[in-house]
Parts: structure tokens; sequence; C-alpha cells
């Protein structure tokens, strides 16, 4: 139990950070670039490759180079679980856009 607890830690301290679970977000939507992504979440790309290289370590995401440009999606089962269960409790794009005034 304590190594599952200990596993647990890490996945959600590397989920806690507002920054990485945007780029989650993001990368749930499909694959994008560091440029991309950047502009997404109105960061410079350093910052937001400073996060992906912390999510690639924790084996959330991956990396794939074309050239100059490096794309990232998600490799983690895992994530996407919590994804949704976080749009299930908190809502998302989809769900402002449910609610939208007619």
């Amino acid at each position: 139990m304590i190594e599952a607890a200990d596993r647990a830690s890490v996945f959600l301290k590397a989920l806690s950070g507002r920054s990485r679970l945007l780029l989650l977000c993001h990368l749930w939507e499909g694959e994008k670039s560091v440029g991309e992504l950047a502009r997404l979440t109105n960061s410079r790309d350093t910052a937001v490759s400073q996060q992906l290289a912390l999510l690639r370590r924790q084996g959330m995401v991956t990396a794939r180079r074309s050239g100059q440009t490096i794309f990232y999606s998600l490799t983690s089962d895992e994530v996407v679980q919590i994804l949704e269960a976080l749009q299930g409790m908190f809502g998302g794009a989809e769900a402002e856009r449910e609610v939208e005034p007619a």
C-alpha cells in the first residue's frame, strides 16, 4: 500500500501545477508542437518545454521530432482517466459551450 501511495503522490504532484494541467488538457485534444502549446497557454516556449520535460519524465507525454519542431502527445491512460474525471467535476471548454445563453 505504501508503494501505491508513493506512486499516486508523484503522479498527482505532476498534475498539480496549473500550467502542466493546461498542457495536458490541450494534449488531450491531440498532438501539438511546443510553439502551439505556448500560444494556447500564453506562455514562453522555454517555460512550456520545461513543463513538458517534467511530464515526459513521469511518462505522461511522449515527444516526436519533425525537423526542428518537437510534437508532444499523451501516452498515459491514467492521465486521460483523470482528465475525464476532472472535466466531469469541474467542466471545461465543452461544458462552457453547452451553457452559453441563447
